[in-house]
């Protein structure tokens, strides 16, 4: 990792309007205090019509957006980051916007030559048009049950339902829909559900160790996320090495195959035979005391200011 020269002058999103709000503030808050840790001088702001004169006024040597949901991650402020000629921690806008729609990742990671399981994107407009009756019989005789319905944009688990029975289709895709105008219906993998972060501290990215994660509810839900004792994480993953290996390669490839950089997290379930499946990319990964990325940089040995005063050094590095 690189020593900083001079204290730098960082400004952290967070907050912002969407369903992910106040995790955006926990871990927003997280960041600037591991980075005044280190001795830098940090700021925290709320995205509003003010906030690109304010940037521009104040030129910061770095930007570090911890905006979950769409304000942070479908690459629109990364563009006009970008056309402001700011350093921001993240991936660039292209890269953020095709792994913020989950359907567009498991195609792009599926023609790499990963597992992701089968599925049906599910726009409303089709539900409506089609019919919901019609259509969702469709999606039951291809994938059958169970599946996973998910928004085909957002995070923290909202609006995520595993289906079970039929008849409980209908109202999972209406609960999705609350969250985006697109549902993805997913066929359910079975296996160790894992999350490995990859990050860049100057060297080129590389992976964390495996993160296991046991919710007590047997779903990894927005609760289960965010409450303390709510979910039982194992780091490093109880895998075998060699079936470790295989994830941590898989994540990192699939980094790298949408472009992303910096910092990202890649959600996995590992079947019986040891196979990794492809569930989701993160481009901003959530930094909260329960989050999984830092459980990971802990589980490597490392410590979390010094590898977020790294990630920014990239970032600056990369803007010049």
């Amino acid at each position: 990792m690189t020593d900083t020269t001079a204290p730098r002058t960082v400004v952290v999103l967070a907050g912002g309007l969407s369903h992910e709000r106040d995790v955006s503030l926990r871990s927003g808050r997280r960041v600037a205090d591991s980075l005044i840790s280190r001795g830098h001088r940090v700021t925290m702001r709320e995205p509003d019509s003010t906030l690109l004169a304010s940037l521009a006024a104040q030129s910061p040597d770095l930007v570090w957006p911890a905006l979950h949901g769409a304000s942070g991650e479908d690459g629109s402020l990364r563009a006009l980051l970008d056309a402001q000629g700011l350093a921001y921690v993240g991936s660039e806008a292209a890269a953020a916007q095709l792994a913020w729609h989950k359907p567009t990742a498991k195609v792009l990671v599926a023609r790499a030559g990963y597992q992701t399981p089968e599925s049906i994107t599910l726009p409303r407009e089709t539900f409506r048009e089609l019919g919901a009756t019609q259509v969702l019989e469709g999606v039951l005789q291809h994938l059958g049950t169970p599946v996973v319905v998910k928004p085909a944009m957002g995070g923290s688990a909202q609006g995520v339902t595993v289906v079970t029975e039929a008849g409980d289709l209908p109202r999972a895709v209406v609960d999705a829909y609350t969250y985006g105008e697109t549902a993805l219906i997913e066929r359910k993998v079975f296996g160790t559900e894992v999350s490995i972060g990859v990050i860049d501290t100057g060297s080129g990215p590389f992976a964390l160790p495996a993160v296991e994660i046991v919710p007590r509810s047997g779903v990894y839900s927005f609760e289960a996320r965010y409450s303390a004792g709510e979910t039982q994480f194992f780091t490093p993953a109880r895998l075998d090495d060699s079936v470790a290996e295989v994830a941590s390669e898989a994540a990192l490839a699939i980094h790298q195959t949408l472009g992303l950089r910096h910092l990202s997290r890649i959600d996995l379930i590992i079947d019986s035979e040891g196979t990794p499946w492809f569930l989701e990319a993160n481009v901003l990964p959530g930094l909260t005391e329960t989050s999984l990325v830092p459980q990971g940089i802990l589980a490597a040995g490392l410590d979390l200011g010094a590898v977020y005063e790294a990630i920014g050094e990239v970032a600056i590095r990369d803007a010049r």
